[in-house]
Parts: C-alpha cells; structure tokens; sequence
C-alpha cells in the first residue's frame, strides 16, 4: 500500500535539511496562491446563497502553522460587515447589485509590514502596491475605510460583527 505523508511529516523532513535557502518570499507566495482564485470563487458562490441579495465581505487569514513553521495556509470565509484591518489579511467585497468582486486591501504579516516601511525608498516597482496597501494600514486609512463601509463614525468605538 502507498501511504502519503503527512503535512507534518514532509515539514518536519524540509526543516531537517540543512540546505542553503534559495526559497524567496515571491516563490512562497506563488504556492500559497496555487488554489486560491479557485477557494475564491467558492467561497463567493456558497456565501451568495447564504447572503441572497446582500453585499458581503471575504476575508482571507493568512497563518503559519505553530509547529511547521514552513506550512502556511489560507482561510476562506464570508461575513456581512467589513472587518478591522489586520496582518496576514486579505480583503474583497462583494457587491450584488453589479455582481462584482472587488479588491479591498492585502496585509503582509507584520515583519514583512516593518522591514518594508523601513526600506520604502528602495522597493522594487511590483512591490508599489503592496506597500501602498503597508502604508494605509499604518497610517489608519484602511481603518477608516472599514468604518466608512460599516456606516460608522471614526469616532465610535468598536465595528459592528
């Protein structure tokens, strides 16, 4: 019988290696996105049935394994209010009335977030983006832009759930 290896297994056996690291964050992030537009699109299809005419907010948790430091994975779920910008986060919103998916804000995790507020004068053009999203997130923009989505004031103290 031709038993596959565990996630854990294959972690364990990559952390064991002692191999110069020539793994970047750019090839870590095109494996991380491997089936992603896929749980996209389900994630978007089974939340319009659950929120009929409703728009609705998906949210992507990024999160590293507590004990397979290598193994990082995705979390897809939909919710009705926009949610507090926060690391290791990606956010869409969708809107009914035009059926459109649309791109709010990405967080890296937050030694990305300083390394690249610190470096912002020497980031290389595809990275612009990115750090612009860094940037709003620092400077409290994307918090105002959830309030602002939610119907509240800047001043109120906590977002709806």
């Amino acid at each position: 019988m031709n038993k596959r290896k565990t996630v854990g297994q294959i972690s364990a056996e990559l952390l064991a290696k002692d191999l110069k690291c020539t793994h970047t964050a750019i090839d870590q992030t095109d494996e991380n996105l491997t089936d992603y537009e896929k749980n996209i699109h389900i994630t978007l299809d089974n939340n319009k049935k659950k929120f009929p005419n409703s728009d609705f907010y998906i949210v992507v948790l990024i999160k590293r394994e507590r004990l397979m430091s290598n193994v990082i994975r995705n979390y897809f779920f939909a919710r009705l209010s926009c949610p507090t910008p926060n690391y290791d986060q990606i956010v869409y919103k969708y809107h009914h009335d035009d059926d459109n998916l649309e791109f709010l804000w990405v967080v890296p995790d937050r030694e990305t977030c300083k390394e690249m507020i610190i470096n912002k004068a020497n980031v290389p053009i595809e990275q612009w983006e990115l750090l612009s999203y860094i940037l709003k997130y620092a400077d409290g923009s994307l918090y105002a832009l959830a309030k602002d989505l939610n119907g509240e004031r800047m001043d109120s103290p906590i977002l709806k759930e």
